[in-house]
């Protein structure tokens, strides 16, 4: 675990990184990989505060205290920090992947579930199908004016899909695909 040490507006003290070193190494047991912690203590006249920043695997962890003194704040930045770690590991540890029987399990189950036999709702009864021709705006709605429906589909020149539509007040609308 490689940690790093800082101090704001107070006087560096071995006795208090010793402290902070100690502390953090009793936090290796929750990791697998390398660990990069950086541990910052400030005073501001009579707050002692510590915080913690680590990060592996993609993870990265914060935790803050306050105390009387440097030794408590740290104390309870590491409690904090400790609460944080057990918390993941507990969620790493519920997370299981699928296996193949469940897989198969679940997949005969969906298929045979009841709705993909009869459905319910609106179904397509028909399909139409015609050639189309490149047109321009105009040239389709003299072709909507022709036919029996209330839309037609077009390519463009540029071959981009249109669709002009009869409105109900009689003039034209336009649906163009962005």
């Amino acid at each position: 675990m490689q940690i790093s040490i800082t101090f704001r507006h107070a006087e560096s003290s071995e006795s208090v990184k010793q402290h902070a070193i100690d502390k953090m190494q009793k936090l290796k047991k929750y990791f697998d990989g390398i660990v990069e912690g950086h541990v910052i203590l400030t005073q501001e006249k009579i707050r002692y505060l510590a915080e913690v920043t680590l990060s592996t695997n993609g993870i990265r962890l914060a935790a803050k205290y306050e105390g009387g003194d440097f030794p408590t704040a740290i104390d309870g930045m590491v409690a904090k920090i400790e609460r944080q770690l057990k918390r993941y590991k507990e969620k790493l540890k519920r997370h299981k992947p699928i296996t193949n029987r469940e897989r198969r399990t679940l997949r005969t189950s969906v298929y045979e579930y009841a709705s993909f036999e009869e459905p319910s709702g609106p179904r397509v009864k028909e399909t139409g199908h015609y050639d189309t021709h490149p047109k321009t705006i105009d040239e389709a709605v003299m072709e909507l004016d022709l036919m029996d429906s209330d839309f037609l589909v077009f390519t463009d020149e540029s071959g981009a899909v249109k669709v002009v539509y009869r409105r109900e007040d009689g003039d034209y609308g336009l649906i163009e695909p962005e």
